[in-house]
């Protein structure tokens, strides 16, 4: 019988780390899939989130057994996303439309719809979805039906229009110009001046660990025993409380990390460098959003693995990863 809103909190939680611990072998792999799908790792990292939030709800709705645990998660991500592109596609043709309706006001008008109809994706979302899950991870036909919820005949129709219209993603050059207050933050973090780093945030300003907690306002990153921005500037460890498994710390030397700020495909980033044995390494990143001279929102993507090793590798700097969980 749970009394309290604290204990059914705590419940809840044991039960969603759980969840992770037994989908913790599949992230790799789900991660993979919503990259191909979304063609970018922080879209990718935030459907893959919000799959497994999906995912952790319904299994509270099921009466059954799952038989393909892999197949039932890349099924929900499928559905997440397959919403996602009607929605955009619903909201472009509104724009579309209100861009016709205006052509007779502006000569440029015309421009901006024909600029706004190339937006359109000419790779319907389930075209995509069954060539990634038939060309990529290699799923039957029976299995790519069954994630998709359609018939194998579908399928086949579905792969023969989609295998022709596959275009890889370009590479996108960075046009963005670092703002002052990206090399403040840096500045600010390695004189680990807690007070002079959180003046940097707007008053309703938002700073998430990706997965894990997310903090509103100047004070909560800043508190000595919970704050995000206080533990980053502590060494990594790992005792009964949690932290990072023994097993992604080996050849870590201790001491907190070096923090640097760039942009990268008009995102702006901060690498977090620790010192290790064979040198430094990045072992987080975090994205920013501004407002004018102060910081909106701030993701701290330390136990997201794939997206370290996705933007790293972009990157070419050397890096390491602390697992998916911290308990």
């Amino acid at each position: 019988m749970v009394d309290t809103l604290d204990e059914m909190t705590a419940q809840v939680r044991g039960s969603w780390q759980r969840f992770l611990d037994v989908f913790e072998p599949l992230r790799p792999d789900l991660y993979r899939y919503c990259r191909h799908l979304t063609r970018s790792a922080w879209d990718a990292e935030d459907l893959s989130q919000d799959a497994m939030a999906r995912a952790f709800v319904t299994l509270g709705t099921l009466f059954g057994e799952v038989p393909n645990p892999r197949a039932w998660l890349f099924r929900v991500a499928s559905n997440l996303w397959i919403d996602q592109k009607r929605r955009a596609r619903l909201q472009a043709d509104d724009s579309r439309a209100d861009l016709e309706m205006a052509s007779h006001v502006s000569p440029s008008a015309q421009g901006l719809r024909e600029a706004a109809g190339t937006l359109l994706v000419h790779l319907s979302p389930q075209e995509r979805a069954a060539v990634v899950l038939k060309d990529v991870f290699d799923f039957s036909l029976d299995e790519v039906a069954e994630v998709l919820s359609t018939s194998v005949g579908a399928i086949k129709a579905a792969l023969h229009r989609g295998r022709g219209k596959v275009i890889s993603p370009e590479e996108r050059e960075s046009h963005g110009v670092k703002p002052a207050v990206l090399d403040e933050f840096c500045a600010a973090f390695n004189a680990r001046d807690l007070d002079r780093l959180t003046a940097l945030l707007l008053t309703t300003a938002s700073v998430e660990i990706v997965g894990v907690v997310t903090e509103y306002g100047q004070d909560a990153p800043k508190h000595p025993s919970r704050g995000s921005f206080a533990g980053t500037m502590a060494p990594i460890t790992y005792d009964e409380r949690g932290g990072v498994r023994p097993e992604f710390l080996q050849g870590y030397r201790g001491g907190g990390p070096r923090c640097e700020g760039l942009v990268h495909r008009d995102v702006l980033l901060l690498l977090f460098w620790y010192d290790h044995d064979s040198g430094p390494a990045v072992r987080t990143i975090m994205t920013v959003q501004t407002e004018g001279d102060s910081i909106a929102r701030i993701r701290n993507y330390f136990f997201s693995p794939d997206v370290i090793a996705d933007i790293c590798a972009e990157l070419a700097v050397p890096y390491r990863t602390n697992g998916y969980r911290y308990w």
